[in-house]
């Protein structure tokens, strides 16, 4: 992190909000001490709000006493409360940020959340919050570096956050983990951290995208991408993607693959069974006035199996008037997984609902853990919803849909963002699949690259 400042002179103003032990501040200061940044005076404030550790935090920054004009504040009171009364009085004037910032999320109504709303920035989580403070506190032309979750690249909840980095900060440089497990092993991460280095109120241009599988940087890899291909011109949700190879997005790039979901004339939705509130409703196995209640473990590959005994999760739910209004038409339609993890061979997960498998049921429930593709939450002809279901199985897919997704969830915006084949072509290509004996992956893509050229 400290390696990826530029060289600067003058004077440097050092923020390290969420300081811990020093340790951020300490590399950036052992880079000045080695002469790999030539400054001619250093101040530094750390905000650490935690006092029991405030005596190793100044131990470990008196370490660099020596250096020509450096000097040190340890402020204990709270970043978020201290850096919105700065912004109001205009106190600081940062050139260089250094965080590692804390990460939870912050409810709308919360203090947090409302102290932000004062100086006009909305963000879910306090990783995202520190950031936009910092930016607000820098200088133009300032340097912020930060290891954070790449959770921000994509969904609706993190817009805000990404409009306002994207209008105060060109993106410099992104450091991507392959692997969660090996750089995060003693911190149990659930999803894809990144370093990311930001230029305040900089000109947009060339991003650099690093990848290493691990915190060794042992196999350390760097390409160029122009910025179109980090945020697309065209996308209002300004997701941002992580290109990890030089090879083209042929997602992205196939002038058949052009289409969003109202083109197509279908809708996404989240399962509407939360099953926990519906509790009094469920039933472990069908009986006389209950529909088929389906989660992700009911499918296994394109297909579904139901019911499923001795799963831990209920089989079936009632049917009444509590629970009408969250159920579907029994029909076919497409479902993916809302979670996986990008260890997993394919991030998003398709199958197909086959009406006959559900007996003569009229409705059926989704859990909460799906995404269901419909029509005004009616099915859909069963070749298009095969052919949506290959589609999003294949590894063009899983490929783009990696470059902007880092965390655990596949929302239904995310699907809403991608881009298909026309309806014809998402059609012929399930009526294709539904004449072969044996579906295999090479004569899906062979099939695909075909209809789609």
């Amino acid at each position: 992190m400290a390696g990826l400042f530029p060289d600067a002179s003058g004077e440097c103003r050092l923020l390290d909000a969420g300081a811990g032990i020093g340790s951020l501040s300490s590399a950036f200061l052992e880079r000045c001490l080695k002469g790999n940044l030539t400054f001619a005076s250093i101040r530094l404030k750390s905000f650490e709000i935690d006092s029991v550790i405030h005596e190793e935090l100044r131990h470990a920054l008196s370490q660099y006493n020596d250096l020509p004009r450096f000097s040190f504040e340890i402020i204990e009171s709270d970043f978020i409360e201290s850096a919105v009364n700065a912004i109001q009085f205009r106190e600081y004037d940062f050139t260089h940020a250094i965080l590692n910032p804390p990460y939870k999320k912050i409810g709308s109504h919360s203090r947090e959340r409302l102290l932000l709303r004062e100086v006009t920035i909305e963000t879910v989580n306090l990783y995202s919050a520190f950031v936009a403070l910092a930016l607000a506190l820098t200088a133009p032309g300032g340097q912020i570096v930060a290891i954070i979750p790449r959770s921000f690249c994509n969904g609706p909840y993190y817009r805000p956050f990404r409009e306002f980095m994207l209008e105060n900060a060109a993106i410099r440089h992104i450091h991507l983990f392959d692997s969660r497990n090996k750089a995060f092993r003693d911190d149990a991460v659930l999803q894809e951290n990144i370093i990311i280095r930001l230029e305040r109120d900089g000109i947009t241009g060339p991003v650099t995208v690093s990848t290493s599988t691990d915190d060794t940087f042992s196999d350390l890899a760097t390409n160029e991408y122009p910025f179109e291909r980090i945020v697309f011109p065209d996308d209002r949700e300004q997701f941002i993607h992580v290109p990890t190879s030089r090879e083209k997005d042929s997602v992205r790039l196939s002038p058949s693959i052009c289409h969003n979901l109202n083109d197509l004339g279908i809708q996404v939705s989240t399962g509407p069974v939360v099953d926990f509130r519906m509790k009094a409703h469920l039933r472990t196995m069908p009986e006389p006035g209950t529909v088929p209640l389906l989660y992700p473990g009911h499918f296994s590959g394109i297909k579904s199996t139901w019911p499923i005994e001795g799963m831990k999760k209920p089989n079936a739910i009632l049917r009444n008037y509590d629970t009408e209004k969250w159920l579907y038409q029994n029909s076919f339609y497409c479902v993916v997984r809302r979670f996986s993890s990008k260890e997993e061979k394919r991030r998003i997960v398709a199958s197909v609902v086959e009406p006959d498998a559900f007996g003569d049921a009229s409705m059926l429930g989704f859990e909460n853990h799906l995404n269901i593709f419909h029509e005004n939450k009616n099915g859909l002809p069963e070749a298009l919803a095969l052919g949506l279901a290959i589609y999003l199985n294949t590894s063009a897919v899983d490929e783009h849909f990696r470059r902007f997704n880092g965390h655990t969830q596949v929302n239904a915006t995310d699907l809403r963002q991608l881009r298909y084949p026309s309806r014809d072509i998402l059609t012929a290509l399930g009526n294709w699949a539904l004449q072969q004996v044996e579906l295999t992956e090479s004569a899906i893509e062979a099939m695909l690259k075909t209809m789609t050229e």
